[in-house]
């Protein structure tokens, strides 16, 4: 399985709001350019992860971007499904119908894959937002050194 660009912009959107409380939050042009993405789709992104509950934004002068909840409250499980629903609207690996396929009467493969993915999620849903993160004082010294890849580039 592979994660939709929507799903990895979201995860590494969560990522970076967990690094330490500061004065003031965190805006988009500022996370654009040190997670090294388009402002455009942060921006769709974050207004996703606001309805979900998971970030509070604040416009104005000193708005931005944080954190709604603990980072103990994000599933990953949860998280990542709600977001490859947004993106994906079906969620399914394979398609049977378009074009409609000759051995669908007797074929499983569409039920196992099925399971496997709500295993998947029931797996991921043991771990935490702050289990994704080895250390959030660590992350705010990594935006500081334009030497280091940021470990969640590959995400």
């Amino acid at each position: 399985m592979k994660l939709n660009q929507f799903t990895d912009l979201g995860l590494r959107t969560l990522i970076y709001l967990t690094q330490p409380n500061r004065e003031t939050p965190f805006t988009i042009g500022e996370m654009a350019s040190e997670l090294n993405v388009s402002a455009n789709h942060l921006v769709k992104v974050v207004h996703f992860l606001a309805r979900q509950g998971w970030v509070n934004t604040t416009r104005g002068r000193n708005g931005g971007i944080i954190l709604a909840k603990d980072m103990l409250e994000y599933q990953l499980g949860t998280v990542i499904r709600i977001l490859e629903e947004r993106a994906d609207n079906s969620n399914e690996l394979v398609n049977c119908h378009s074009p409609e396929c000759v051995l669908i009467r007797h074929c499983q493969l569409k039920s196992l894959l099925h399971s496997a993915m709500l295993n998947f999620f029931e797996y991921l849903n043991q771990y935490t937002l702050a289990d994704a993160v080895n250390n959030p004082q660590s992350l705010s010294a990594l935006w500081r050194i334009d030497s280091l890849d940021f470990p969640g580039r590959s995400l």
